[in-house]
């Protein structure tokens, strides 16, 4: 399965246990020029295994598999400080099924109904570091989240103002690069105001900085 000749592109592991859809996605992947799959696995303990072995860049994984589900295989990656970007394909139609996968640590969400560009668009993006959610599935999961989060205080508080900008904007869903855009800086600029944010206000990453953007505007509300 692996392939030679894997620098600058993105390595990819699937795990999915409908053999057809697995061996389809790995065609699907391999086809483009930028994608390198390394292994794909049909349940939750082979991926694990996998993302052990391999150390991809991005794991496209189902949520409901045998032998260990997806949120268990993202619970597990979560608790060993896993570096791999996930990607959840998903047949589900529940926002609780969405927001628990976020939770646990999914940084994209392709519902399997989507065409094959969404699917490649989201590993892009979840590679580079950001959140791929299309605007109604994140609409859902942050406002889920948000509902079901109670920070304490004003957590956005020792944000300056440019910093607090920049929290709203990824609240809304741009992209380091649209932030940049809209706020007339660069986007290594933006890069460097969000370490300082992740580090003042404690959130691990750029879902966590959006639910706790969006509970202080409903507050102010």
């Amino acid at each position: 399965m692996p392939k030679s000749g894997t620098k600058n592109r993105t390595r990819v592991i699937i795990a999915d246990d409908h053999a057809v859809l697995r061996e389809s996605l790995a065609a699907l992947l391999s086809s483009q020029p930028d994608f390198v799959v390394e292994g794909w696995a049909s349940n939750g303990q082979e991926a694990l295994a996998l993302v052990k072995e391999h150390r991809p860049d991005v794991l496209v994984l189902d949520l409901f598999m045998p032998e260990s589900d997806g949120f268990e295989v993202l619970r597990t990656l979560d608790r060993a400080g896993s570096q791999v970007a996930t990607v959840v394909l998903t047949g589900s139609e529940s926002e609780l099924d969405y927001a628990q996968a976020v939770k646990l640590g999914a940084r994209g969400l392709v519902l399997k109904s989507d065409g094959p560009e969404k699917l490649f668009a989201a590993i892009r993006t979840v590679a580079n570091g950001e959140l791929a959610f299309s605007d109604e599935l994140a609409q859902q999961v942050l406002t889920t989240m948000s509902a079901e989060s109670k920070p304490a205080g004003n957590a956005l508080a020792r944000l300056s103002d440019r910093e607090k900008q920049i929290a709203y904007h990824v609240a809304r869903g741009l992209k380091n690069k649209d932030i940049g855009a809209a706020l007339n800086i660069s986007e290594n600029t933006v890069k460097r105001h969000l370490q300082s944010i992740f580090s003042k206000t404690g959130s691990r990453d750029r879902l966590e900085l959006a639910v706790l953007a969006l509970h202080e505007v409903s507050r102010a509300a």
